[in-house]
């Protein structure tokens, strides 16, 4: 399975996933790039989907699906556990409500599309109210294999990182981080996250102490989680 990303608007990230002749545009803010890409590489667009259902990821949508033959997979309706089979290839469906009730990501072997609900640097807010929701979405993806790629919904790399710097000013590990930033492709693994990501690192022993010093409950992890949701 193969994924190639599309920047679009000011920090909009947006995907074709393929194997073989087959694809599937994920938040395509920019149909006609991804247009473009897979008629120069003889793919089809099969379906068309979004990680949720807020206007900067479904933008794109009707363009596509007026200019190719694609079947359009409504994220709020979707299941979890559920595949989408492209050639030899498929993309297992994860419900992640939590940025919103709607929120899904999607799962090859070896990356993860996140949308809104983890970016590379940080995580999304938390617009369905629900962090304890939010905490197990995240732990869902957290169990992957800590070398899967991280495909988000935006480039907030920069930004982030001035946050996690602020939050953790001896972090070595953001400086490493950032040197291997390019706009040009934005991506990171489950293992960069766990070392730079403030809002994963609740079982991080210096998060731990910073939370205990600001008397927040942290005596599980998703206290930690909500914690740290709430202070930074």
């Amino acid at each position: 399975m193969l994924i190639k990303q599309f920047r679009y608007s000011t920090d909009n990230l947006g995907y074709l996933v393929f194997s073989g002749n087959q694809g599937i545009a994920i938040d395509a803010g920019n149909p006609a790039d991804i247009i473009d890409f897979a008629r120069e590489h003889g793919i089809t667009v099969k379906y068309v989907t979004n990680t949720h259902f807020h206007h900067d990821h479904t933008c794109g949508n009707a363009v596509l699906l007026e200019t190719t033959d694609a079947e359009f997979i409504d994220c709020r309706k979707v299941k979890a556990g559920q595949t989408i089979v492209l050639d030899d290839g498929s993309l297992e469906i994860i419900v992640t409500p939590g940025h919103t009730e709607d929120s899904v990501c999607f799962r090859a072997s070896d990356f993860l599309v996140t949308g809104d609900t983890l970016f590379n640097g940080t995580v999304g807010n938390c617009f369905s109210g629900d962090l304890k929701g939010f905490f197990r979405s995240l732990k869902r993806l957290l169990a992957f294999p800590p070398e899967t790629k991280i495909f988000a919904g935006h480039d907030y790399v920069m930004e982030s990182m001035k946050v996690a710097a602020a939050i953790e000013e001896d972090n070595p590990d953001i400086a490493v981080y950032l040197q291997k930033y390019t706009p040009r492709l934005v991506v990171s693994t489950l293992a960069d996250e766990l070392r730079v990501n403030p809002y994963v690192r609740f079982n991080a022993p210096s998060m731990m102490n910073r939370l205990q010093k600001r008397t927040m409950p942290f005596k599980t992890e998703e206290q930690r989680f909500i914690s740290i949701m709430e202070i930074f």
